[in-house]
């Protein structure tokens, strides 16, 4: 947990904070030219705070060959996007993801998928009846997927559930569906609009954007 709180530390400066943000909400390689415009600053400056973003773990990085080949193309740029790790902090330590991965093997023993997925649905359903009449959006927002809009697509950025995502995908991406669809229901919306189309770094989840 102390690495965890010294790794979030560094948001408490407002500049790293807004790179941070910046990146994160791009979802794609961001380089420092186009970090230091949005955050108005320095492209130097820029560089200074994204490397101590990455020597964090709250970033990583990696060189862009130039889409020019050649003499005169340049050398490859070095680029930022949001670490794959993940961080929780709490005072005294718990561990919920523990409790949840024990859940889950019994769920698998038990052969209970099907009740998982009912529960899962009924409380995406009393968490939307509780949230209207915000928009789904928002909803999704605060409960950490991070939703962008790509076309006919709502598409997630995040797995709140990532870490078990890993140890349990069927089961757990099938609770995922099943809650984003109550969800949907609780806010008196089509429950269809959500299906599964996985992604590489992004939640297994879409929305259709109506």
């Amino acid at each position: 947990m102390g690495d965890d709180l010294s790794a979030l530390a560094h948001l408490h400066d407002p500049i790293r904070r807004s790179l941070y943000e910046f990146v994160t909400n791009r979802g794609t390689d961001v380089d420092r030219g186009e970090a230091a415009e949005a955050a108005g600053i320095s492209r130097t400056l820029a560089a200074f705070h994204l490397d101590k973003l990455v020597e964090a773990g709250l970033l990583e990085c990696r060189f862009k060959s130039p889409v020019k080949k050649g003499p005169g193309s340049g050398r490859p740029a070095k680029v930022y996007r949001r670490a794959a790790g993940e961080r929780l902090v709490s005072l005294p330590p718990r561990d919920y993801a523990g409790l949840a991965s024990v859940l889950a093997d019994a769920v698998d023993l038990l052969g209970g998928e099907e009740q998982a997925e009912k529960a899962a649905r009924a409380a995406g359903a009393r968490i939307g009846t509780r949230s209207r009449p915000r928009h789904m959006l928002k909803v999704l927002e605060e409960r950490g997927y991070e939703p962008y809009v790509e076309g006919e697509e709502i598409r997630l950025r995040n797995c709140p559930f990532h870490r078990l995502a890993e140890e349990h995908p069927v089961l757990v991406c099938s609770m995922n569906l099943a809650l984003c669809q109550g969800l949907l229901e609780g806010l008196d919306d089509d429950p269809n609009r959500a299906r599964m189309a996985p992604r590489p770094r992004e939640c297994c989840v879409v929305f259709l954007n109506k």
